[in-house]
């Protein structure tokens, strides 16, 4: 008896696998809905995680600022979601359903590993994702990876980045699953030709355009000067999204290098005049006028002249003015230099000219601005050329040199550039033996920098003439201090704890030099000129500037000078002010085409000036005189503040006041002069050949 025959299993049709427009448009949708609560969670975290930040600003400013990233996140999902959108051209292209999950899986994946790397970025910097990023990697690796690794919690943020991106596979298989198409839906869809799906590409696009776009009107498409929407500096940050910024950096840095540099916008003579009246003082002597913009001859006036015949810089890192107590600061980090300040001359509004290392190094050194396009002049072409500072100077007087480092001189070029200045003596991380402190990532502490420099120093007593640069580090991620502290960590702070700790300890080796110095035959003859390379960020913000991160202490110390000159000036000065009034101290004529003023012989009644620019593709640039700041954004109108620093900083803006043309005028002359004075080399002490 045969046995029944069982029909076959059937396999799924084609049909019943075939994709619909109507599921793939719903993959579409909900996986851009997915991404944009992403981007939104982000930037919570990046708000919670810096809540120290928020002051007294309302929660209204942060929610216009996270409807302002809504439209920012919105432009770089339409970016992400362009695979999904152009697939409706093809029905094997919308069937690829698991091509289209592992692409958002990873490019998810990607801007959540830059999400989570921006939380200390910000809290370092205040700035979003930028070309910083770059430059660091591009510098040493190596030497950025061990800081990382050092100095925050990475194996924490990597299992956080790896768990939360295979939540995200999960969710877009989710997704997946739930706009899977049905059988009905395969069949009713085979009774549609083309036309549907490219109707609805043709609308997707369109929508996309303009959601890419970000607004409405006509004229240019959303911009990142549309975030500066509120008085609030970080909520404005907040509106912006990281992983754009981080792409236009790329794009700026890598595509668009001659965009970066300050356009022309006014006639040359024009702008040339105007800085000469910003820089030139009384009895200035102009030298080869028709090819050079501010080269000069100086004779300083005998009456301001110390009997000195040595000079000592300490470049401090990140020793910021706000938490200086000589400055206003109660919370008694720097007692060391509080007590120096007695001794000496402090200016009480001064600022670095830009927010990293190298730019207080050459501003300190060769008295030459912080640039649009040039902020890593050190290590650019046009950092070979000779400029007119303090090396060049004090080499043409037959001075000896001496640079002390903690660290690598490789970094930043500074062996390559200030060899090139001048000097000659080097002595860095390699250099010391059995060392107090010997950092993986940095090099030795400010301890064993200080005993050294003391000891080359004491070398020189009865020398030649001799200058000095000594550079702290300890004051730096990931403060690698001594296992015994010899001060109380700082507590209070929350996420500053450790700077300022790192901080109170440069203090503290400060002190212990200048007990050293006391007992040595070059003191009595000696200027020591102690100064900031940049400041930090504080919980307070100061306009747009962020002028935290720009306000340092200057200190000048030498045999009469307090008596000369007084205890405090609040004077407005800048790095590029410091070798002329170095060479002010020193006396006789110089010839020099510094981009700042002998502080200390300024005509009655000059307030001081100062330009300041941000580091990384940040192209703002500001200008102060006296108790005001124009802050100019690059494509944005200026802003003008009345300023306050110290215990009680604080700034107010100003609206229709009738300095506002001047200030902005002089701010386009300087930077136009001073990128003028750079390209063409002819920035230095005497004419370059080209």
């Amino acid at each position: 008896m045969s046995q029944p025959q069982l029909p076959e299993p059937q396999q799924p049709s084609a049909a019943a696998s075939a994709p619909t427009l109507g599921s793939h448009l719903a993959f579409t949708a909900l996986s851009a809905i997915a991404l944009l609560l992403m981007f939104a969670a982000l930037r919570l975290a990046l708000l919670v995680y810096n809540r120290a930040l928020i002051g007294d600003t309302g929660v209204a400013t942060f929610t216009e600022a996270f409807l302002t990233g809504l439209r920012f996140d919105l432009r770089l999902v339409v970016y992400l979601c362009a695979p999904l959108i152009l697939a409706m051209g093809a029905v094997r292209a919308m069937a690829a359903r698991s091509a289209h999950r592992a692409w958002l899986t990873a490019a998810a994946s990607i801007a959540l590993f830059l999400g989570l790397i921006e939380l200390d970025f910000y809290r370092e910097f205040h700035q979003r994702l930028n070309s910083l990023v770059f430059q660091y990697l591009r510098e040493d690796p190596a030497t950025v990876l061990s800081m990382l690794w050092h100095g925050f919690p990475v194996l924490r943020y990597l299992a956080a980045w790896l768990l939360a991106s295979w939540g995200l596979f999960r969710l877009f298989a989710v997704i997946d699953r739930l706009t899977a198409p049905r059988r009905d839906d395969s069949r009713s869809a085979r009774r549609f030709g083309p036309g549907p799906r490219w109707l609805a590409l043709v609308l997707c696009l369109a929508v996309s355009v303009v959601a890419a776009r970000g607004t409405l009107r006509q004229g240019p498409p959303l911009r990142w000067g549309d975030a500066y929407t509120t008085d609030s500096m970080f909520a404005n940050q907040l509106g912006l999204n990281g992983t754009l910024t981080l792409i236009a950096a790329a794009k700026s840095r890598f595509f668009e290098s001659g965009d970066k540099m300050w356009k022309t916008s006014m006639p040359q003579y024009e702008a040339t005049r105007i800085v000469r009246s910003m820089l030139l003082t009384p009895g200035d002597r102009l030298v080869d006028a028709e090819s050079a913009n501010i080269r000069r001859d100086v004779t300083p006036p005998v009456a301001g002249t110390l009997p000195i015949r040595n000079v000592v810089v300490i470049l401090l890192e990140s020793f910021a003015g706000h938490y200086v107590g000589a400055l206003g600061s109660k919370d008694g980090i720097t007692p060391q230099f509080d007590r120096l300040a007695r001794e000496g001359v402090l200016f009480t509004r001064f600022f670095s000219n830009g927010t990293h290392t190298h730019q207080g190094m050459f501003a300190t050194m060769a008295c030459f601005p912080n640039l649009p396009g040039f902020e890593y002049l050190m290590q650019m072409p046009e950092g070979g050329h000779r400029f007119s500072g303090l090396p060049q100077l004090l080499r043409a007087r037959e001075f000896d040199d001496l640079y002390v480092y903690n660290g690598d001189f490789a970094w930043d070029n500074q062996s390559g550039f200030f060899s090139n200045q001048g000097m000659t003596r080097f002595i860095g991380r390699n250099d010391f033996v059995n060392p107090v402190v010997s950092d993986p990532t940095w090099g030795v502490s400010d301890q064993d920098m200080f005993d050294r420099a003391a000891e080359e120093l004491q070398k020189n007593s009865d020398g030649k003439p001799f200058y000095a640069l000594l550079q702290t580090l300890s004051n730096h991620t990931p403060y690698a201090l001594p296992q015994t502290l010899p001060v109380e960590p700082v507590t209070g702070h929350g996420s500053l704890d450790d700077h300022l700790t790192a901080m109170r300890y440069s203090d503290w080796a400060l002190g212990q030099f200048f007990e050293k110095a006391r007992k040595s035959k070059y003191f009595r003859d000696t200027l020591f000129v102690i100064v900031g390379d940049h400041g930090f960020g504080a919980d307070e913000q100061i306009t747009e500037m962020d002028l935290h991160r720009f306000n340092v202490p200057l200190l000048l110390i030498g045999p009469g000078i307090q008596q000369a000159f007084g205890m405090r000036r609040d004077t407005v000065g800048t790095q590029t002010d410091i070798v002329p009034t170095i060479m002010g101290r020193l006396g006789g004529e110089v010839r020099h085409q510094c981009w700042g003023r002998d502080l200390l012989n300024l005509p009655a009644g000059d307030e001081g000036i100062g330009v300041i620019k941000p580091s990384g593709s940040d192209q703002t640039v500001a200008i102060l005189k006296g108790s005001r700041i124009l802050v100019e954004p690059k494509g944005l109108a200026p802003r003008l503040y009345d300023y306050r620093l110290g215990d009680a900083a604080a700034s107010t803006r100003v609206i229709n006041a009738a300095d506002e043309a001047q200030l902005r005028g002089m701010l386009h002359a300087f930077v136009q002069t001073a990128t003028q004075s750079l390209v063409g080399n002819t920035a230095g002490v005497a004419a370059q050949s080209r």
